[in-house]
């Protein structure tokens, strides 16, 4: 068995354990449940910075779009709380347009015009459910297709005279065959004069949606960008000012202060001069690193594999074959996680045998400690305890950690 690492390894854990937390690595991804990232010192400073001062929300908003606007090539924007909350704003301001009586009596009365067309494979799970994120603007979520299937004339004969938008889901859990292409989801929503908001929260691709005729562009600050929490709106001017309106109703729960703005900002102005290349070199060496130190273990087959919906990064997929190795891939990633300090791997689809490794979010030193640690651990998987719940335990984690808190 891997024995426990020490503090000396890796100086991150003077942080943990002076706050009395558990020592993480996290190879999963820009998950929340992590805490999505890990921020550079420049966007710390500004988001502190931010914190001793009085000033005007609507002129910070106002650099906000600013920002946004460089970033994205859209006319303008906004941040809120989340990109979950993004496209509840979306969703509302679509319905709404720039009439705060009706911005005000969502969700309750929407009005005749509140169905958002999606595609039933769309509709995924990201820690809850994206139609929930539909709903919770008075929205009425209009289903078309099935979950491996949508045509193009079933796009058609949803829109009507009662369709406020549509929404185009673009993640790494959403069916990634049989689905619309999104420039002809664009094509027929525009021909119909609906508007298009799109679930992009986890991409780097941050002005390709707009520039492909997205009318809404829903981003995450706190994932690849490395900001405070926060959600990116982008898009048309009118759709955006209705967006942003909704902070007068329902978006008021949603609302985002002034240092994750400042913090946003930041993060969104270094991203645009980033080193992406340097980045992905160091992600490159990582995955080879990792390839080399379990090649040749029993039942195990590593391989690098590029990501779903075409983001530039690959992550290494971990395949066991329990004959082989004594272990399942479920029973491994549990086991990885209870270590000190605990390796979080992305076990998503671990009932299909698999678990990957993301190497994006790591700090220096983390890599070694990972190959190291698995390489030990999948030479001694036999003697992991395994049990039918395994895969379950995963499946059901999200809410069973919601479920155990405090009991």
């Amino acid at each position: 068995m891997a024995a426990p690492v020490t503090a000396q390894d890796n100086s991150d854990w003077a942080w943990h354990d002076a706050n009395g937390l558990s020592r993480v690595i996290n190879v999963n991804g820009t998950m929340t449940s992590l805490g999505a990232s890990r921020v550079h010192p420049d966007v710390a400073r500004a988001t502190a910075a931010a914190m001793g001062h009085f000033l005007r929300i609507h002129e910070l908003q106002s650099k906000a779009s600013a920002a946004i606007a460089a970033l994205t090539g859209a006319e303008a924007g906004c941040l809120t709380a989340s990109a979950s909350a993004g496209i509840t704003l979306a969703v509302a301001g679509c319905i709404t347009g720039l009439d705060p009586a009706r911005a005000e009596a969502l969700p309750r009365n929407p009005g005749p015009r509140s169905e958002v067309v999606v595609q039933a494979g769309h509709l995924c799970g990201y820690g809850a459910p994206v139609s929930t994120a539909v709903e919770l603007a008075g929205g009425i979520v209009r289903s078309i297709g099935q979950s491996t299937l949508a045509m193009d004339h079933q796009l058609r004969g949803a829109i009507g005279p009662q369709t406020a938008a549509a929404l185009y889901v673009v993640s790494h859990h959403v069916v990634h065959y049989g689905q619309i292409p999104f420039a002809r989801f664009v094509d027929i929503c525009h021909a119909a004069g609906v508007p298009v908001i799109v679930d992009a929260a986890s991409e780097y691709d941050l002005q390709g949606f707009v520039a492909a005729g997205a009318d809404l562009a829903i981003y995450s600050a706190h994932k690849f960008m490395g900001g405070p929490t926060a959600g990116i709106i982008a898009g048309r001017r009118d759709l955006v000012r209705a967006a942003y309106l909704q902070n007068i109703g329902i978006g008021r729960g949603m609302k985002i202060g002034k240092e994750s703005m400042a913090g946003a900002i930041r993060a969104m102005e270094m991203w645009m001069v980033r080193d992406h290349a340097a980045a992905r070199a160091t992600e490159r060496a990582a995955l080879e690193m990792w390839m080399a130190q379990l090649a040749g273990i029993p039942g195990i087959m590593p391989r690098i594999m590029p990501d779903p919906t075409g983001n530039p990064l690959d992550r290494l997929q971990v395949d066991v074959d329990p004959a082989g190795s004594g272990s399942t891939a479920a029973a491994i990633a549990r086991h990885l996680a209870g270590l000190d300090p605990a390796i979080i791997v992305r076990n998503h689809e671990v009932e299909l045998g698999y678990f990957q490794l993301d190497p994006c979010n790591l700090a220096p030193g983390q890599a070694e400690i990972v190959g190291r640690t698995l390489r030990e651990v999948l030479l001694s998987a036999r003697n992991i305890p395994q049990s039918p719940e395994d895969a379950d335990d995963a499946r059901n984690g999200g809410v069973e950690s919601y479920l155990n808190w405090l009991a």
